[in-house]
């Protein structure tokens, strides 16, 4: 356990400067924006009419810009509303000018038709026109009732993986880069036609390059997710779905946001007037959009999957990809599919704040100082270093040198916390808050907490007269049910609490988090090794009044039998025990010494090993035998027909 101990530290730390050498890690955990300021961006709203800037718009911008930030790997980002219209944006640090520019950038939503759709991970070289073609049918079935209403069905159901069968066989002459001469030329972006027959002519718009850029992106990293500044609206563009399971090649802008009327989720109602259990999304277009819509539904419904599919693309993710089952001449359409209450009514506030004419501007950008500063994290630290020194303190009086384990628990325990910490700010972005600092001072009580179970167990042990050896392990066996039952209750309650607050409240249920998974890690694989070690040396197995372990400090009574391993014993007069006074004669009587002898043992009701059994049994059985000796030799009987002194030889 030591030994793995030990692998993990130095893994850890030559991960950490490793990545200081040849990347951009640092010997120092990041700070949140408390501790160390960073930019504010202020952004107002810009609105085409009048009453359209809401407190829901806002709402939902809000999160488009948190789930930009959130996705670029920037943690402890405060983004707040201000006056009930502008937006704050405050980013810790200094943050890349890609990371500035997801903030500065408007939302937009937009209807393009799906060309092209696969799995999200990078996939061979395909034929554009393989790609396109028809999938298994897993769409819903065209609605019942009056056509006119239109339906569409969640293309999420029919997202299927790129599979070798549609790939143009390879030849292996051409896959040699030195045999291939095209092979190390860039893919060309020009179309194979002069002008397209539709939106949805692939000839040409999956150009080389727009095929090339679709199998090598990677829709399963978050920074492939990041959304932000949609791309050309008369040209295809290569995104991911925003929960990175599908990407998708999509052909020019056919319908702006704008141009939705209303959307609403619900219960979806037959033309009878039953309402059916399948949640469902209604949508409503404008004047201006219906007719668009219209065309674009009669192209797409005549279409094979995924051509009959039209993506819905917010911030330049894809949030829905429904097909097309019918022509909906109205501009009233449902979007059903594998939808629950929550998903449906999320899609359906996508969809209208996509509608809503509004953008934002940049109003002012400056860097800003921290809210708290670095004398209040000297504070926090110091309060910390205060906290530790009353825990050693404590334990050395306690626990003498016993104690100097927990010190040394303790330091392994702050070492790994410093590690994993920094470790995780390089590689996750986190940024230790003021709040994060309370919850590694409260750490050290709860890893305290630990030892002190183990020690008092191992103390128990002693005073039921088991050897050192045999304590640290019973002790173990038993405190370890009470550390595991104790740091589950602090780990679950970091868990709720993590999930259910906001803001810097989550930075310390974090730190509290980590910390106990720490504690129970050093307990294991640190605490009760080395506790195993010392129970073989001479110091601490005979009760040096300076171990924290001396028999009488712990109250042991030196005359009980206490089994020490190996068959033996000890207890008695040989171990302090009291004795019994000589007859008060002083004389020797029937041979017999008149030295004092041991006490009879008695024997403990509690849990004996055979061993314990025995020696006690012999022990009784002595001194029966001596008492009667005794008491015959005093009388001067003799025994009947030898001639002498009943047992006087024994």
């Amino acid at each position: 356990m030591l030994v793995t101990l030990g692998v993990v530290l130095v893994a850890i730390f030559a991960t950490i400067l490793a990545g200081s050498r040849w990347g951009d890690a640092e010997l120092t955990p990041s700070l949140a924006l408390d501790l160390e300021g960073g930019t504010q961006v202020i952004l107002r709203p810009v609105a085409e009419a009048e009453g359209t800037v809401t407190a829901e718009t806002i709402d939902q911008a809000i999160g488009v810009i948190r789930q930009r930030v959130d996705a670029s790997g920037v943690a402890e980002a405060e983004i707040t509303s201000q006056g009930g219209s502008n937006i704050v944006v405050a980013l810790p640090g200094r943050p890349s000018e890609e990371t500035l520019d997801l903030v500065r950038t408007s939302a937009q939503m937009e209807f393009r038709p799906v060309l092209v759709m696969g799995a999200p991970t990078p996939t061979a070289e395909t034929d554009p026109a393989a790609s396109a073609a028809p999938a298994p049918d897993a769409s819903a079935a065209p609605a019942e009732g009056d056509a006119a209403e239109g339906e569409t069905t969640e293309g999420e159901t029919a997202v299927q993986p790129a599979t070798d069968a549609t790939a143009d066989p390879v030849d292996p002459a051409a896959a040699d880069p030195a045999t291939s001469p095209a092979a190390a030329e860039e893919p060309s972006d020009e179309p194979a036609t002069a002008e397209p027959t539709s939106p949805s002519d692939i000839a040409h718009y999956v150009t080389p390059a727009v095929q090339a850029r679709f199998d090598e992106l990677d829709c399963t990293l978050p920074e492939n997710r990041t959304g932000g500044a949609p791309g050309a609206a008369d040209a295809a563009v290569v995104t991911c779905d925003q929960t990175g399971t599908a990407k998708f090649i999509l052909g020019p802008v056919e319908i702006e946001g704008s141009d939705i009327d209303t959307a609403t989720s619900g219960l979806r109602q037959l033309p009878s007037g039953a309402t059916t259990n399948e949640w469902v999304v209604s949508l409503e277009f404008t004047s201006g959009g219906t007719p668009k819509f219209t065309e674009t539904t009669t192209r797409l419904a005549s279409q094979a999957p995924p051509l009959n599919q039209f993506a819905v693309v917010l911030d330049a993710l894809v949030i829905s990809a429904p097909s097309v089952n019918e022509v909906i001449p109205n501009g009233q359409a449902e979007i059903s599919g594998t939808f629950t209450r929550d998903s449906a009514a999320a899609l359906a506030n996508q969809l209208s704040f996509g509608s809503l004419p509004i953008s934002f501007t940049v109003q002012s950008e400056e860097q800003i100082s921290a809210t708290l500063g670095s004398e209040q994290l000297r504070n926090g630290l110091l309060a910390g270093l205060l906290g530790l020194l009353l825990v050693v303190v404590y334990s050395l009086l306690q626990y003498r040198a016993l104690g100097l384990v927990t010190v040394a628990s303790l330091v392994i325990a702050a070492v790994l916390t410093y590690g994993v910490i920094t470790l995780l700010s390089w590689w996750q972005g986190y940024r230790l808050s003021l709040p994060g600092v309370a919850g590694l001072i409260v750490a050290i009580g709860i890893t305290a907490d630990s030892f002190i179970v183990y020690f008092e167990r191992i103390r128990d042990e002693l005073r039921d007269g088991r050897s050192l050896g045999a304590a640290v392990d019973t002790g173990w066996h038993r405190a370890r049910r009470t550390i595991l039952a104790s740091d589950a209750v602090n780990l679950l309650a970091a868990v709720v609490l993590y999930f259910a607050a906001v803001g810097g409240v989550r930075g310390f249920a974090f730190t509290l988090g980590l910390t106990t998974l720490i504690d129970l890690l050093v307990v294991v694989c640190f605490t009760h090794p080395l506790m195993v070690l010392l129970s073989r040396t001479r110091f601490f197995s005979q009760g040096h009044p300076a171990s924290g372990l001396d028999p009488k400090r712990l109250g042991v009574d030196p005359s009980k039998v206490r089994y020490v391993g190996r068959g033996r014993v000890v207890g008695g007069a040989r171990d302090g025990g009291p004795t019994e006074p000589a007859p008060a004669d002083g004389a020797d009587v029937a041979g017999l010494s008149a030295q004092p002898r041991k006490q009879p043992v008695a024997v403990g009701a509690g849990h004996q090993t055979i061993a314990e059994r025995r020696a006690a049994a012999r022990a009784a059985a002595a001194a029966q035998d001596t008492t009667d000796a005794t008491e015959d030799g005093a009388t001067g009987t003799d025994a009947p027909g030898t001639g002498r002194p009943e047992g006087s030889d024994r």
